[in-house]
């Protein structure tokens, strides 16, 4: 799906039923940025097959936005192309984790799979230049302390990983509590003020336009409510929870 001059979003790619995933890149002049690999090799040539006819003579790099499988399960195929990789340095996933990961699934969803970690870590706000385009990589945590959203001003498109579902709840639960769910209020507030004219999300279709804003009010609405529920078992007395 072509979005503007230079972002491109590759939507609905496999991952748990009833759940799908999107993934996306940025052309510039002289490289191609693509964030996030999919949940698998399949998914990874998929993104690929998209990603370089468009500028055949640019160089590939990799970001992933965030630590989950459905993201970073692509990357040993990049790897394989020796293209660069790109993620915060708290992905940090290890063989065990992948293998309890791909038991829930039949064989064939992981053939070829290899999922590795982003050599070229980060904590730190950056951008690239990809050749008359710069890409700005924004830290916006709460789902995990992972997280990454990366943004394209000239454009105005961003891609905000897992930090905004559409026509998905949420995953709270993947989150580390309060405090996390407070942070990822922080970073809803963050790319809100972008006041970005197009949105591609983990999962969920693509959103433009003012319904960008409405669909922040969502998910802000469903952190809000565990929020204030979880505060206020936390300041109860111990009289109260015990009734």
């Amino acid at each position: 799906m072509r979005l503007s001059d230079r972002c491109y979003a590759v939507t609905g790619l496999a991952y748990k039923f009833p759940s799908v995933l999107n993934a996306g890149f940025i052309v510039g002049d002289r490289e191609t940025l693509i964030v996030d690999t999919g949940a698998n090799a399949m998914a990874a040539a998929t993104i690929h097959g998209y990603a370089t006819p468009v500028r055949e003579s640019n160089a590939l790099r990799v970001i992933n936005t965030e630590k989950h499988f459905d993201h970073i399960g692509g990357n040993g195929f990049f790897r394989e192309l020796e293209v660069p990789i790109y993620g915060h340095s708290g992905i940090q996933r290890t063989p065990a984790e992948f293998l309890e990961e791909r038991a829930t699934f039949h064989p064939a969803f992981h053939y070829a799979t290899m999922p590795v970690n982003p050599e070229h870590g980060f904590v730190d706000e950056f951008s690239f230049d990809l050749g008359g385009c710069n890409v700005e990589v924004l830290l916006t945590p709460g789902h995990t302390d992972t997280n990454v959203s990366v943004w394209v001003p000239e454009d105005r498109v961003l891609y905000v990983g897992d930090c905004l579902t559409n026509q998905f709840a949420p995953n709270l639960d993947a989150a580390d509590g309060l405090s996390s769910w407070q942070e990822w209020l922080k970073s809803l507030d963050r790319i809100e003020v972008l006041q970005p004219e197009v949105v591609v999300c983990g999962h969920g279709p693509v959103e433009f336009g003012a319904d960008v804003l409405t669909l922040m009010d969502r998910v802000r609405k469903v952190l809000l409510q565990r929020v204030t529920a979880a505060l206020a078992i936390t300041t109860a007395e111990p009289e109260d929870i015990d009734s």
